[in-house]
């Protein structure tokens, strides 16, 4: 059959794809002749289920269809012919599914493949039930404009194998990316498409537009190199080349793990920069997707973990609270329809990747699967750990008096806590140790506190506790609570500006 150069799907439109399924309509779209007719045609078993006609724009040579909602299943085939004068052209892929399709982005906890974390063997061999999760591979590209498409691709959309989950160190496939949908096809029972786009050391500014760095006041020149920064620093040259090429993708949802290269840089606009790229990417999905993406669509993301610092900062903190827009929790007012997995005491001493590359993902994607049942999906279920909804100081009797949202296990007594005790104008951090406690209540001894108590903080450090081992989780479901400071005039979790500076 001859081929026009010029008729082609986009990159990532190919066998066994996974299309966005009801109640949105996927999107096929490629590029053609400009003023040439386009019929997309999907097919079951020889049998036509319906067929979309477009024409081949002028300027951008693109030609987009917009495919009625179908349900999930497969395996269909789709087929898109140009028609220019007397010339007739066929494109067809095959081996399409319906399902929820996720995109999966970040720096290299998002990056590390499976045949990086615990139990690879077992995790690498563990494909034959997962045929309908399937994966799509995004190559490491800048850009210093919006591409339109993507430029390459690592790995086209394929069945999992041993080979393409685990192929070499931070390649492809993402193993929080896998593992999530994993999770998420054992639940559903139904197609899931997995798309991972994501690059190590790299500092948020590179994933954002030009317009939400503005808005949060990101210097338009840069920044200083920074140890934590290895890969493209420039202002959205990954955006540009990896995500936006995306956007006219019908999608359920998106993930990310990012964060680590923003101690050092601009970590204070973190609590703007993250919730602008989140708002950013959203309207960008929308609107290409001819509104087919929802507006506000479901994204999760990764607390940063914890790693072995020479320095005893409160950097890691800081983003990590700053990462809930300062709030302590998602989804928030600034943070809607996000979630989050808590990550904090999943450390790795002996990761032969550093330890700010831990192994267990697994845990990471478990975590990450419940916010989206929750959050995506509409399940009731817990799919945080416990926060403090109430704090009352009996001063006369040197106590702080915790009281949480939910019920919560005490798995040891620990320093984790600790009081911000001001006089004469100085504030210092002493530690406040954990006294009795019930299935809501939480007494904090603030006896050493001389002074006026003004805030109280947990987990605040780079390594917050062992394997697993934090002192306070919720009971049944193995969640760690997370990371807060909160003021004694705040009395819950709050507003960090004036202190965590």
């Amino acid at each position: 059959m001859v081929q026009d150069v010029r008729f082609r799907f986009a990159s990532y439109i190919n066998n066994y794809m996974v299309l966005q399924k009801e109640p949105a309509g996927a999107v096929i779209w490629g590029y053609g002749i400009f003023g040439a007719t386009v019929t997309v045609t999907l097919c079951q078993d020889k049998e036509t289920i319906m067929e979309k006609v477009t024409s081949v724009k002028a300027h951008s040579n693109s030609w987009m269809v917009v495919l009625d909602p179908m349900k999930p299943g497969g395996p269909y085939e789709v087929m898109a012919q140009q028609t220019f004068g007397r010339t007739n052209f066929t494109l067809r892929v095959h081996d399409v599914l319906f399902g929820d399709v996720w995109l999966c982005s970040g720096q290299s906890n998002m990056q590390m493949t499976v045949s990086q974390i615990f139990n690879a063997t077992r995790e690498l061999s563990n494909t034959a039930a997962y045929q309908s999760v399937r994966i799509f591979s995004v190559s490491l590209t800048e850009a210093e404009q919006e591409l339109e498409d993507l430029a390459k691709v690592d790995l086209q959309w394929s069945k999992p194998t041993s080979e393409n989950l685990g192929h070499g160190v931070f390649k492809y496939m993402s193993a929080v990316c896998w593992l999530f949908g994993r999770n998420l096809y054992d639940t559903l029972h139904y197609p899931i498409g997995l798309i991972s786009s994501s690059w190590g050391g790299t500092p948020i500014e590179a994933w954002s537009t030009g317009r939400s760095l503005k808005t949060c006041g990101v210097p338009t020149r840069g920044f200083t190199q920074s140890d934590s920064v290895t890969g493209p620093s420039k202002n959205s040259v990954l955006w540009n080349a990896m995500i936006h090429p995306l956007h006219n993708m019908t999608l359920k949802g998106m993930i990310w793990y990012q964060g680590e290269s923003n101690i050092n840089v601009n970590r204070d606009l973190y609590n703007c920069t993250f919730p602008a790229l989140i708002e950013d990417w959203r309207q960008a999905f929308h609107r290409g997707s001819q509104g087919q993406t929802e507006r506000f669509f479901p994204f999760g993301f990764v607390q940063l973990s914890s790693y072995l610092s020479a320095t005893s900062d409160d950097k890691f903190p800081q983003i990590r609270w700053h990462q809930t827009a300062d709030f302590g929790y998602v989804p928030n007012v600034r943070m809607p329809n996000t979630f989050m997995a808590v990550a904090m005491d999943l450390c790795d001493r002996t990761s032969p990747y550093g330890s700010i590359h831990p192994r267990d993902k697994q845990t990471v994607a478990y975590r990450l699967h419940l916010g989206a049942r929750a959050v995506a999906y509409g399940e009731k279920l817990i799919f945080q750990g416990p926060l403090p909804e109430k704090m009352e100081l009996l001063a006369d009797r040197g106590l702080l008096n915790l009281t949480y949202s939910q019920q919560i296990q005490v798995k040891k007594q620990d320093k984790i806590f600790e009081i911000s005790c001001c006089s004469d104008r100085q504030c210092k951090w002493l530690p406040a140790p954990m006294g009795t406690f019930s299935a809501q209540t939480l007494a904090l001894n603030v006896s050493s506190c001389r002074g006026t108590p003004a805030a109280v903080r947990y987990a605040w450090t780079t390594w917050p506790c062992e394997y697993k081992r934090c002192p306070l989780y919720h009971p049944s479901s193995t969640l760690p609570a997370p990371p807060f400071i909160a003021f004694m005039i705040d009395q819950i979790p709050g507003d960090l500006s004036k202190l965590a500076k």
